[in-house]
């Protein structure tokens, strides 16, 4: 099932950020710049596309975990890139190394936790709790 699979599968995401985006758009914050929490959808966005492809049909993968730091902030309007590099399979579990860069630098880097998952088995589940 997991077989296409493998560490070293990696994928590139640019955006030009945007008043959504900010601090301010998202509440984490009241400044118009680049929101942290947008930046964490960057990165999980950027892992999943890593391996969306390598998945067998009727599978997907969710976040568990992400650890990851903002280090620099990024005004409204500068483009943005995350790169995610699969770096540990464990059957279903996957873990991703992900950093974020803008036009000046890395603004943010660490790592983020996926699970392959059955769509049809994960969305009958949920309708029983």
């Amino acid at each position: 099932m997991y077989s296409k699979i493998k560490e070293g599968l990696k994928k590139r995401i640019e955006i030009t950020t945007a008043a959504k985006d900010s601090a301010r758009s998202y509440g984490s914050g009241l400044v118009d710049v680049f929101a942290s929490p947008a930046m964490i959808a960057l990165m999980e966005n950027t892992a999943l596309q890593a391996v969306s492809t390598a998945l067998e049909e009727g599978y997907n993968t969710v976040g568990t975990a992400v650890n990851v730091k903002h280090i620099k902030a990024t005004p409204i309007g500068m483009k943005v890139y995350c790169v995610a590099e699969l770096i540990k399979v464990e059957g279903p579990k996957l873990r991703f190394q992900v950093e974020a860069f803008d036009e000046e630098g890395k603004i943010g880097f660490g790592t983020h936790d996926r699970y392959i998952i059955n769509v049809a088995s994960f969305l009958q589940n949920l309708q029983k709790t």
